[in-house]
């Protein structure tokens, strides 16, 4: 499985550089188009609600602000699907073949099939106790990671959600997604002390989700943890005998 191979090898490598400086590509709550550094560990955020630059991208902004500060070897970028077009899988590609569907999803393989690429945090507002449409779009075409290898495989995973309550189903979407890329074979993790499932974040205060100072440290602690298993499974490939 060649980009499995690659992605572990790139990762060992990580390992064995000790510490470097690293460009942080986290800007606006957008995808960027800026050529990415080219060492160490890249955590990417996934903001899967059609409010761009709204309450969950802000929320896994945070997060992924959390992951860059853990160690300079992470670096960090931010992909708001807020108004992007991403249609759901529409079947009938065999392994190997072109993705079926041409839309915005084309133009984000680049970076999720990174071989540098040590961590992701996916955020999802909560619509009706579930995932917008949005996040179940990107997660069903993310199968075609799986397609002939299992790009994601061993990849730290962290999930946030955001609801209108409280208790508004934020759990229930953070299980539906680790479920989603549990079918990739990537490592789930959550967060630290109050955030062990996930992140969760109650918009209650006219979407400035940075009053919500509970969920906001969910996010914070979610971020860091995805940083500190990414680092973790470089090591021991960094000690493995050549």
């Amino acid at each position: 499985m060649k980009d499995r191979i690659t992605r572990r090898g790139f990762v060992g490598a990580v390992g064995a550089a000790g510490g470097f400086g690293l460009v942080s590509k986290l800007g606006a709550a957008d995808t960027e188009s800026v050529k990415e550094p080219d060492e160490g560990l890249l955590v990417v955020g996934v903001s899967c609600s059609p409010r761009k630059g709204m309450t969950t991208a802000v929320a896994v902004k945070a997060a992924l602000e959390a992951a860059e500060a853990v160690d300079r070897r992470i670096s960090v970028k931010l992909i708001d699907l807020g108004g992007m077009s991403i249609s759901g899988w529409a079947g009938g590609a065999r392994p190997g073949e072109t993705e079926p569907v041409a839309d915005d999803f084309e133009g984000l393989l680049p970076t999720l099939r990174a071989p540098r690429l040590g961590g992701l945090i996916i955020g999802s507002p909560v619509y009706f106790r579930s995932m917008s449409s949005l996040c179940k779009a990107f997660l069903e075409r993310l199968s075609v990671l799986r397609q002939p290898d299992l790009v994601l495989a061993d990849t730290p995973v962290g999930a946030l959600a955001v609801g209108a309550y409280r208790n508004g189903g934020q759990e229930l979407v953070i299980e539906q997604i680790h479920v989603a890329m549990l079918c990739h074979e990537a490592m789930i993790v959550g967060g630290k002390p109050r955030a062990h499932q996930g992140a969760t974040l109650w918009n209650a205060y006219d979407d400035d989700i940075t009053k919500d100072e509970f969920g906001m440290d969910t996010a914070r602690k979610l971020g860091a943890r995805v940083a500190e298993a990414a680092l973790a499974i470089a090591a021991p490939r960094r000690q493995t005998p050549q």
